[in-house]
């Protein structure tokens, strides 16, 4: 079970960073992992604190979720000798941090900018191999700095997708337990417990979440941290990710770019709450005072869109059992998606 070691959450903790770095004993150069618009927004400002900190930084700036990317930041870490890399950014920066970090036996620290994901605390990465969204066993981040005064300033469909992602949670388990029960499939009370309580907390403080709001920053960051944690002690990406992550995927596929990939979650969730005679609508409901997307529209999809992306769902990740793997025929994915007004 891989675990942060230090997890700082709040307004203006980047300035600790240094001695974050120092207390973890950290040797040798930074190299900083970064995008070209989180560049500006935090690249810089953490380059500049490492310099001060004698940690020579360098930075690469990643510009797509690829593994010719990954390939390019373990080149660069050899070439400078590099002793540990840190994410800097949204899911790409972070997540070619710690493929990266995996492949050079070095620590990764991950230093968010937005709340829009759960793969900042995650040992799971996820990158486009052969133009699919794959998901890659990596390693968790040594510390987590988190900024509240820079994720709060990230544009507000960033917040909702990260609630959206988040919530989820509730149908990931639902399909865990299925899984357990159906297939014998090892599962974690104590990793369900922790993602469980997550997606509560989002929907029961939905009504408080607000962008531009510091404490909302917190409240979701937080929660996405604890989302990661759950998977770290189950070992996967299980209590976090089911049939509503495999009709995100397949809609991908379909519709690439449409929309976020919480967002997906989060439609994806209503509908697989239905098809497990779960409340569709608390969900709906939590999901609409985010400012989350409730209905393909919203995002630009139509209705065959989602059709064909829940009757293909079952395809994706095969070996991971959820209520989606008899596979739904299209007069029932018609009607879920109906029923629940997401078509």
């Amino acid at each position: 079970m891989e675990l942060p070691r230090i997890v700082a959450v709040g307004s203006g903790v980047i300035l600790e960073l240094p001695e974050i770095c120092s207390s973890l004993h950290l040797k040798g150069r930074a190299l900083i992992i970064t995008g070209p618009h989180t560049q500006d927004v935090m690249g810089k400002a953490i380059s500049r604190l490492l310099e001060d900190g004698g940690y020579q930084p360098r930075t690469l700036i990643c510009s797509a979720s690829k593994l010719e990317e990954v390939g390019r930041a373990e080149h660069l870490a050899r070439e400078t000798e590099a002793g540990f890399l840190i994410g800097a950014g949204g899911g790409r920066s972070i997540d070619i941090a710690k493929l990266a970090s995996l492949g050079l036996d070095v620590p990764f620290l991950s230093v968010p900018t937005a709340a829009s994901h759960d793969g900042i605390c995650s040992s799971q990465a996820s990158l486009t191999v052969n133009g699919e969204t794959t998901s890659i066993k990596a390693q968790s981040p040594l510390a987590i700095v988190a900024d509240s005064k820079i994720i709060a300033q990230a544009p507000a469909r960033l917040l909702s997708a990260g609630c959206g992602d988040i919530i989820s949670n509730y149908t990931a388990i639902l399909d865990w337990q299925l899984a357990h029960r159906l297939r014998n499939e090892e599962y974690s009370e104590y990793a369900s417990a922790l993602s469980s309580m997550t997606a509560r907390m989002i929907v029961e403080l939905a009504a408080d979440i607000r962008p531009g709001l510091e404490e909302s920053a917190r409240i979701v960051i937080k929660a996405l941290i604890s989302s990661g944690v759950a998977m770290s002690i189950a070992g996967s990406s299980r209590p976090a990710s089911g049939s509503e992550h495999k009709f995100a995927h397949a809609m991908n596929r379909i519709a690439p770019g449409r929309a976020l990939h919480g967002e997906l979650c989060g439609l994806g969730t209503i509908m697989m709450m239905y098809l497990h005679g779960g409340d569709w609508k608390m969900i709906k409901r939590a999901l609409a005072l985010v400012g989350a997307p409730t209905t393909a529209a919203e995002v630009g999809l139509d209705a065959e869109n989602v059709i064909s992306a829940l009757v293909d769902a079952h395809e994706i990740r095969p070996e991971r059992y959820t209520i989606l793997d008899t596979g739904l025929n299209r007069m029932a994915a018609a009607k879920a998606a109906e029923v629940t007004g997401i078509i």
